[in-house]
Formats: C-alpha cells, structure tokens, sequence
C-alpha cells in the first residue's frame, strides 16, 4: 500500500498534542518534515517523532521535503497564503480551521481548490464524531419529522498567558476573531453540515473579563432554511468545567449530545420514550480526520471535511459578527 508522507507545518501547540500524533498513528501516513520559523520548537517536535528533515523556512520544505501532503497548524492569518502555495506546488493540503481571516480570502483558496487536482481539506473533525454521524443519518432518514429548533452551548475557560504558544488566538490580526473562530466554528459547521447555511443570524458579541480586541463571550439565534429558530451561547470566561452540549428537536423527535470527546451515551428521544445510545470514547479525533484524508489521497475521493465546506463556515461566521456588528439581523443566504 502507498503512504501518504506529510509536510506539518507549524510545531505550536495544536501540533504537539493532536497533529503530529494523528499524523503518526493514520495507517500508510508518514511525517517525513516538520517546519517552523522557531527552530528550537520544530527541533523538539522532529526529535519526539522520529523526523530527520526540519526546516525554518516554508518555500524551501515545500520544494525539498518530498512531501506528497502539507497540514498546515498555523495561525489563521497564514493559512490562506500558505494554502495557496500548497496547491501551487502540486500537493495536498490540509488545514487547521477556520479556514481564514475572513470569507472574502477563504474564497480564493475555496475557488483555488475547486480548479485544482490536488485534495483540499479543512480540521472540522467534529463530522466525524459518532454523535454526528448518528444525527446526520436521522435527519437524511427524515426521523426528525419537521426541524422546529435546537440549541448549542460551549462555555470553556481559555485565558492564555501572553507568553504562551497559543496566545496568538486571541489576537484579531492573528486569529480572525476570538471565540467564535477558535470554539465557535465547530459547533456552527456542525450545523452546516446537518442542514446547510441558514437564512439569517441575530447576534450579540462580547468582551468582559479581558483586555483583548477580540470577543470572548457571544449569543446568536441562528434562522434554518425552514425558518425554525436555533440558539447559539458561547463563552471563554468561567473557570467551571467545560460544558458542551447541542440539542436538534423535531416535531417527532429529538436528539441531545455533549462533548464528543467524552464517551456519555447520546440521548434519542421520539415521543416520550428516550433511547441511550452508547458513543465510543475517541482520544484524538484527529485521527479519523487524518485517516480519512489519507484515505481519500489513495483511493481518489473527496476528504469528508473540504474546504469548500469550510468556506461555508465562514460566510456565517462574517454574518454573525456583521450582525454583532450593526445591531440587526443580517441575511446569509438570499
């Protein structure tokens, strides 16, 4: 069988505890370099891993590393540019999410994708959450009977210190946005993937307890297509436990599920009679991400998680800071 050998880039945070690992443990996946401006953090990666190739600058391990792949686990603000020159140089690109700063940029690399003969990915890895592939197939199934509302919390405490790897998170010209593009996007391309973009958002967006330029607390009402009315919480500030949790209702059924990296059972409740069913604890869901990619490079298919997927995302996340923004609600889709 033919291995997939990746180019990481990027030897922050996100790449030390779920990247590299996951693109270590796919099967036929290979990390054959790492690169990063600061030697010192690749060198350390490269060393945890077994690579021998590092290097500090992007257009040299592009051209020398023989790398068949790139994941890119950048900051936002590089991912656009840098996926750009991925597809320019003839190989694969997976990317961190969001996809970018913004939808007017993540378009270029949605349109760059779509001309190109190489795959183009994004790390939403929630579509490949249990929880989500059991919702996804009640609502293609139709079991849900007509859509008629919902809700998403995520409440996590994340405050880093400014000498910490992933402080560029919250730091606009960095990172896009605050909580909405680092937690927020998930749980909004869950949402896409289930029923597509929305029609409207009605938003308000926040910052309490910090001195960032970027939000750290927001509430949305998300209208679907059909025109029911989904409630979106989200907040950085609380140093109580983490509290994730979505709930799709239906006129005949509905389904509540939390935290997909926890193993609790996922709540199915039509009529009056719930059903538990029991989701296997995954660790790192960036390997069936991984997997999945690699899978598709060999077999010539699309990755589950595109980036014209993640584009979509986008286009909502500017919506809900429009609407922030101006006081108002502000259509998605005409």
């Amino acid at each position: 069988m033919a291995i997939v050998k990746w180019l990481l880039v990027g030897a922050g945070e996100i790449a030390n505890n779920r990247v590299a690992p996951s693109l270590a443990a796919a099967a036929n996946s290979e990390i054959v370099a790492i690169c990063d401006t600061r030697a010192e953090a690749a060198a350390a990666l490269a060393k945890k891993f077994g690579v021998n190739q590092i290097y500090g600058d992007f257009e040299q391990a592009l051209a020398e590393s023989g790398a068949d792949a790139v994941y890119l686990a950048t900051p936002v603000a590089l991912h656009v540019p840098h996926g750009l020159r991925v597809l320019e140089s003839g190989k694969h690109l997976l990317v961190e999410k969001p996809l970018g700063l913004n939808a007017t940029e993540c378009q270029r690399l949605a349109s760059a994708a779509q001309g190109s003969n190489k795959l183009a990915g994004c790390a939403y890895y929630r579509r490949h959450s249990e929880y989500y592939k059991f919702t996804k197939t009640m609502v293609e199934n139709g079991e849900f009977g007509q859509i008629v509302g919902g809700y998403m919390n995520y409440f996590v405490y994340h405050k880093p210190d400014k000498s910490a790897l992933n402080y560029w998170t919250v730091v606009r010209e960095k990172a896009g946005g605050g909580l909405l593009c680092h937690l927020g996007s998930h749980i909004l391309d869950i949402f896409i993937g289930l029923f597509d973009l929305p029609l409207s958002v009605c938003a308000q967006c926040g910052t309490l307890t910090n001195d960032w330029n970027i939000e750290d607390c927001a509430a949305i009402i998300i209208k679907l297509r059909n025109g029911a009315l989904v409630t979106a919480n989200f907040n950085w500030n609380s140093m109580t436990p983490v509290r994730h949790e979505l709930e799709i209702l239906g006129t005949r059924a509905k389904v509540s599920w939390g935290w997909p990296h926890d193993s609790e059972p996922l709540l199915k409740t039509v009529g009056h009679e719930v059903q538990k069913i029991e989701i296997q604890k995954v660790n790192n869901f960036g390997i069936p991400l991984v997997q999945d990619f690699v899978d598709a490079v060999l077999h010539n298919r699309q990755p589950l998680c595109t980036v014209a997927e993640a584009f979509k995302t986008s286009v909502l996340t500017d919506a809900i800071y429009r609407s922030a923004a101006e006081g108002r609600e502000v259509k998605v889709i005409n």
